[in-house]
């Protein structure tokens, strides 16, 4: 049975802008991109084509300058597009919020000519791009990354393995991070290395249990020379970029969360009320809407925890542990409610006939990319309480 299309949400948007913006989005989501989610997740495909007409929609910069290619839009509503095309296609809405991340450093810390130069093609020229942070033996802590980059001149080589690259052997540009001083965070800087570079190669991509039409993959960097022009920040401003970077990276998880969510409940909705046993629709059944009841109410709940965190952004406000709590709880959220949209669908929802098993393989994933459930509640602790003692 083919995917059905998540139903329109009602979103309290600032601006008219906004509104035009969402309604095209969804036009190109039903259109373009939740038909062809379940064949080519099944296959394996990345749809590159879809980020070129995002990219030429102006779709893969929204929430930059629009004097560098960007469009001008507010984290709330950069958010609830990547909501709406993560619930027609998860590999869709993430792989947006992935090249937002990648954009990042340059957008926030480059110097005018480096953003001149770059983020036009980045943001609105067809390009996709990677961020590289995670190794093989540093994932969580991050801080303790082993890829080395050499001064030479008036160039940087660069030595090491990144792990875990989202669009890792696709990606036209990588934001990699890597250690150029002393061991720590401060000793980390960010470079920006093109997708052809010599000495870059990618190993195999990984096998996974969800999201296959999103390649991911180990992404070796063998003596690869990039100019100093290509350093973003000063050096050793790295890693605090990369933290910054994934505040923001969070609530756009976090969004893709509630979208992925969403396109469950849908799917839960529209088997329940067509499934008839003992002579009535399942949906008339006490105990199943009570699951449709909580479910909702979940996602609801997150939808209203992210927007809240991206307002704080907005206002240039402190927001990194409201980031962490939408993280956490909508990931968490899109575990349940996908897991519960299984159990409507009964042994339907186990086949492949229907999307709800996709939909559950791919919630997992979400609750450990840009830093697990678990670290998101070091990070909320910490606000709460101050770091740990030692």
């Amino acid at each position: 049975m083919p995917d059905r299309a998540p139903q329109p949400v009602d979103r309290q948007l600032p601006t008219d802008e906004a509104r035009d913006l969402i309604s095209l989005v969804r036009d190109i989501a039903q259109r373009e991109v939740a038909p062809r989610a379940a064949e080519e997740e099944d296959a394996g495909r990345f749809p590159r084509e879809l980020f070129t007409l995002l990219s030429g929609s102006g779709l893969l910069g929204l929430p930059y300058d629009s004097e560098y290619g960007g469009g001008d839009q507010p984290y709330e509503v950069y958010l609830q597009v990547l909501e709406e095309l993560a619930a027609a296609r998860l590999t869709v809405g993430l792989g947006v919020s992935v090249h937002t991340l990648a954009s990042y450093a340059l957008a926030a810390y480059g110097a005018k000519e480096q953003q001149a130069e770059h983020l036009p093609a980045m943001l609105g020229g067809g390009l996709l791009g990677a961020y590289c942070l995670s190794e093989p033996a540093s994932g969580s802590d991050a801080a303790s990354l082993r890829t080395k980059a050499v001064r030479d001149g008036d160039d940087w080589v660069i030595d090491g393995t990144k792990a875990w690259i989202t669009h890792g052997g696709i990606a036209d540009f990588y934001t990699v991070m890597a250690r150029t001083g002393e061991e720590g965070p401060r000793g980390v800087t960010a470079f920006l290395v093109p997708g052809d570079a010599a000495g870059l190669s990618v190993a195999v991509p990984e096998k996974k249990m969800g999201m296959k039409g999103s390649p991911t993959a180990q992404v070796h960097l063998d003596g690869v020379r990039v100019p100093d022009a290509r350093r973003v920040g000063e050096e050793g401003q790295g890693f605090a970029i990369a933290l910054s970077a994934l505040d923001g990276g969070r609530l756009g998880i976090a969004a893709c969360a509630i979208g992925l969510a969403q396109a469950a409940l849908d799917e839960a909705l529209g088997y329940a009320a067509e499934r008839r046993q003992f002579g009535k629709p399942i949906a008339d059944f006490q105990g199943l809407r009570f699951m449709l009841a909580d479910m909702a109410t979940q996602i609801e709940a997150g939808r209203a925890l992210y927007l809240a965190a991206a307002r704080l952004r907005d206002a240039g406000r402190p927001f990194a542990k409201q980031a962490a709590m939408a993280k956490l709880h909508c990931t968490d959220t899109a575990m349940r409610v996908t897991t519960d949209a299984v159990q409507i669908l009964g042994g339907y929802g186990y086949t492949a006939d229907f999307p709800a098993e996709r939909y559950m393989r791919e919630a997992k994933v979400l609750q450990i990319v840009e830093g697990t459930n678990q670290i998101q509640r070091m990070v909320i602790a910490r606000h709460l309480v101050g770091p740990e003692t030692r």
